[in-house]
């Protein structure tokens, strides 16, 4: 009895040795995978590719500018209002929300990482008792439109505001900042800094159900030599100092990136209008990030100048003429071009020194979104939504451009849009 127990103890542990790869394969014949920990700078090991998109892309910007305008004194009083808010955004035909979610170094939501924003309070550190940017997800998703979370990477202050708290990244790493007479930034030559950026990124992607990550145009704020020059000279770089700023964003760009298709979610950013301003006063070369993998999902320069702009006869700033440099340039496969158009020049008009007609006619955007389709362009952006709902100097107009676009985005089907 004794040796025929054991003898079945040890057939029944073969069995179990030769059965359990297939108890470990689940019904699409892989092999179950164990969960990756959380990590707090490192991205899931698991690549993901981020979801093709279906449909149009018509996306209206949300600033920290519309927050001011916000009653955050509770959950229920906020989502009173950013209902109406999406509600609107909705109704116009628009599919992508980018709401910004850390304007200066601050966050609309509880992190590990960054202060509550004072737009949340009127104090910045401050709990509001609530997570804002959960509330706000699940509103955009109820109502069918995307989130993307936008992110203003360097910005601490414009000038003096708002009034740091202790947990500022400004107040915990002072080493980590640069100060110029626009405000105070975090230094886009610290590898630091950037890994700190690229995991208030994880952050948000492993902690809410985003369709988006996006940038805006701010980079290196100033062009002086002055601003990072002992730290040009400790690298030892063979770079111009130019070249160096470049890969400095470069290398942030890319890394975001990573962390972004590591989780399934896009990532976008919004440079200036003109590819020189990018190269050389922001050392953001944009246009390599447009024809090269591996940077972004998308872009979306900013083109705020209408169809009739001119300065003197000159139209080089002009929607056409800028449109048409962006979708000349190569573009990499899997990449997407947008086109950021200026809803605050509803009314005020553009600067231009030609005819200032096409900003009152009650249809620049719609107009803008015909000439941008004839060039193939994929989807745009408007900023932004108080120019559209609640513009007090221009109400008028601004109800018309919305009607406008109303009737293109959902009664007109077309490919582009």
């Amino acid at each position: 009895m004794r040796r025929l127990g054991w003898g079945l103890v040890a057939f029944v542990f073969l069995l179990v040795l030769i059965a359990a790869p297939v108890l470990l394969v689940p019904q699409g014949g892989q092999p179950a995978a164990t969960p990756p920990a959380p990590q707090a700078t490192a991205a899931p090991s698991v690549t993901a590719a981020p979801a093709v998109r279906t449909g149009p892309y018509r996306a209206v910007w949300v600033s920290y500018l519309e927050w001011q305008q916000v009653d955050f004194s509770s959950a229920e009083a906020f989502s009173r209002d950013i209902g109406a808010m999406l509600d609107n955004i909705a109704a116009l035909g628009a599919t992508v929300v980018l709401a910004q979610v850390r304007p200066f170094g601050d966050a609309l939501y509880p992190s590990e990482l960054f202060p509550f924003s004072h737009l949340c309070t009127g104090v910045q550190g401050q709990d509001p008792g609530f997570d804002p940017l959960a509330l706000l997800v699940e509103a955009a998703h109820d109502r069918g439109l995307e989130l993307e979370a936008w992110v203003n990477p360097y910005r601490l202050q414009a000038g003096s505001v708002p009034a740091l708290c202790e947990e500022s990244p400004a107040v915990q790493h002072p080493d980590w900042t640069k100060a110029t007479d626009t405000g105070l930034y975090l230094d886009p030559a610290s590898a630091e800094v950037r890994q700190f950026i690229a995991d208030g990124v994880a952050e948000l992607c492993q902690n809410y159900d985003l369709d988006g990550i996006h940038f805006d145009d701010y980079f290196y704020p100033t062009t002086s030599a002055a601003f990072d020059a002992a730290e040009y000279a400790a690298s030892g770089s063979s770079l111009s100092l130019e070249g160096w700023r470049r890969e400095n964003v470069n290398a942030l760009v890319s890394l975001c990136h990573q962390v972004t298709q590591s989780y399934g979610v896009r990532f976008g950013v919004a440079p200036l209008a003109d590819t020189e301003q990018c190269y050389n006063g922001q050392y953001s070369d944009a246009a390599l990030w447009l024809r090269q993998g591996g940077y972004v999902d998308y872009l979306m320069p900013q083109l705020y100048w209408g169809l009739d702009y001119e300065q003197n006869g000159d139209t080089a700033h002009s929607l056409a003429t800028l449109a048409g440099q962006w979708t000349a340039l190569p573009r990499a496969g899997g990449v997407d071009l947008y086109i950021g158009l200026g809803a605050y020049r509803i009314g005020d008009g553009d600067g231009s020194t030609g005819s200032s007609a096409e900003w009152q006619s009650g249809h620049a955007l719609a107009d803008q979104l015909d000439a941008l389709e004839a060039l193939g362009i994929q989807g745009v952006g408007l900023y932004r939504y108080a120019s559209l709902w609640g513009n007090t100097a221009w109400p008028d107009l601004a109800e018309a451009e919305r009607q406008a676009l109303t009737a293109r985005w959902r009664v007109t089907q077309s490919p582009g849009y």
